[in-house]
């Protein structure tokens, strides 16, 4: 009898070591995973302050790099709208002209230009390429400007009628639109008044 409860003091006394040590162990597991859990927080928040201060400069570098494009942006579209508008201009001066008085232009044209260029006289060979309009109105333009050659017609990019005239070594170009070029070059600021009112022109960043 005396055995048998020796044996169960044993027991309690076994287990009563292993239920301690078992307590040991749980509490230094959750000491350590309170450790790491604590180092792992400071070390997220650490991660985060760090991003938010890496995103925040690069938020304040867009934004400053937005506002100094503005003037820029500003003043293309700015530029873009006067072109617009000249080029909006110039297709409608085109469209009220009449057709003599686009014939007209083109000999005038022609005929400076081979006042300028006096080696085409007298070229042996000689021939004229035509695009945006008829072949008989380029025989009326040619003759008033006194030229005498073959035509062809050619299709060219252009929306405006021109007249090409060659040789062996020249070439003579009459076209409404070096018309309208030269004088959006040479009347620029006054169309664009006449186009935007003073008020703009006096901004003065175009």
């Amino acid at each position: 009898m005396e055995e048998l409860q020796s044996t169960e003091t044993l027991d309690r006394e076994i287990l009563e070591d292993a239920r301690k040590k078992a307590q040991r162990i749980l509490k230094t597991a959750d000491e350590t995973a309170l450790t790491q859990t604590a180092e792992w927080e400071k070390k997220t928040a650490e991660s985060i302050d760090e991003l938010d201060k890496k995103y925040g400069e690069q938020r304040e570098t867009a934004a400053e790099n937005i506002m100094a494009r503005l003037p820029i942006d500003k003043q293309r579209a700015k530029v873009e709208k006067i072109e617009n508008m000249l080029n909006s201009a110039s297709e409608a001066w085109y469209k009220g002209l009449e057709h003599g008085r686009v014939l007209e232009l083109l000999s005038g044209e022609l005929t400076k230009r081979l006042a300028l260029c006096e080696e085409f006289s007298s070229a042996s060979q000689k021939n004229a390429f035509i695009s945006g309009f008829e072949k008989k109105d380029a025989e009326a333009v040619l003759k008033k400007a006194g030229v005498s050659c073959d035509i062809k017609e050619i299709s060219t990019a252009g929306k405006y009628p021109s007249i090409t005239l060659e040789t062996g070594n020249v070439r003579i170009i009459a076209s409404i639109q070096n018309i309208i070029d030269f004088l959006l070059q040479e009347k620029r600021e006054e169309l664009v008044e006449a186009l935007m009112g003073r008020a703009f022109m006096e901004e003065r960043s175009w």
